[in-house]
């Protein structure tokens, strides 16, 4: 596996100038994929302006001086992505990473209260040893429950970092869902209907909008009202 990366070749979701060099840090595997999340260094250096070069970034992460749902994380190629809490510690600032209305991660600042939960999506689940119910949700995350009692697509508002869940919403009609891909990523949506399809065909969801997409491009954010404080607020 190559360690580095070519700027022009960066993820699509990456707020990045390309042609300012050729190279650009690639991130370390872990909870989320590569085209879906940032190194933490890049994070601090293009997205939040806390330092202005990488030098700086990975003195501010080795002295731990940076937490990510919760955990303090040393490592400056961490992958950072949807939903994902970022705290300094000495400036006592939190920000959630959303998407914008081109598909691109950015930073919304968040109050103190709101950096204590975020949400996650249940893209699998199965049975495992005792009959417990493994939760396998969107950030690499992994809760095991005594039944089953929650469906794929369909969100949970847990604590950090403990990952209690708060709270539950439905992949289902009247709920509010960010988009995250398609042809309008970024945008809440009212969902209108949830359809199941047999076979190898991806399941959609139909909006009051007027329009479909694929249950993958879909992360549930409140019922009536969205839980999260929205991307249109003051970001970075």
């Amino acid at each position: 596996m190559k360690k580095h990366m070519k700027r022009m070749a960066a993820p699509r979701r990456w707020p990045v100038p390309r042609k300012v060099s050729r190279w650009v840090m690639k991130p370390r595997a872990g909870p989320h994929r590569k085209e879906e999340s940032m190194p933490l260094a890049m994070v601090l250096r293009d997205m939040l302006g806390a330092c202005d070069n990488f030098r700086e970034a990975m003195f501010i992460i080795g002295g731990r001086g940076v937490k990510v749902d919760g955990r303090v994380v040393t490592d400056d190629k961490y992958p950072v992505g949807l939903m994902d809490v970022v705290t300094l510690v000495e400036a006592k600032e939190s920000y959630r990473l959303l998407l914008d209305y081109k598909g691109r991660l950015m930073l919304v600042p968040i109050e103190e209260k709101e950096s204590s939960w975020k949400l996650v999506r249940i893209d699998d689940k199965s049975v495992v040893a005792g009959g417990k119910v493994q939760l396998n949700l969107h950030d690499g995350r992994c809760i095991l429950l005594p039944k089953d009692q929650y469906r794929t697509g369909d969100v949970l508002k847990i604590e950090l970092p403990s990952q209690r869940i708060i709270k539950s919403f439905k992949l289902d009609k009247g709920s509010l869902a960010l988009l995250t891909g398609g042809s309008h990523p970024g945008s809440i949506q009212t969902i209108e209907e949830y359809r199941l399809r047999r076979g190898s065909g991806s399941n959609t969801v139909t909006f009051k909008e007027g329009f479909s997409t694929v249950k993958e491009n879909v992360f549930v954010v409140g019922d009536k009202t969205p839980e999260i404080r929205l991307a249109e607020a003051k970001a970075l």
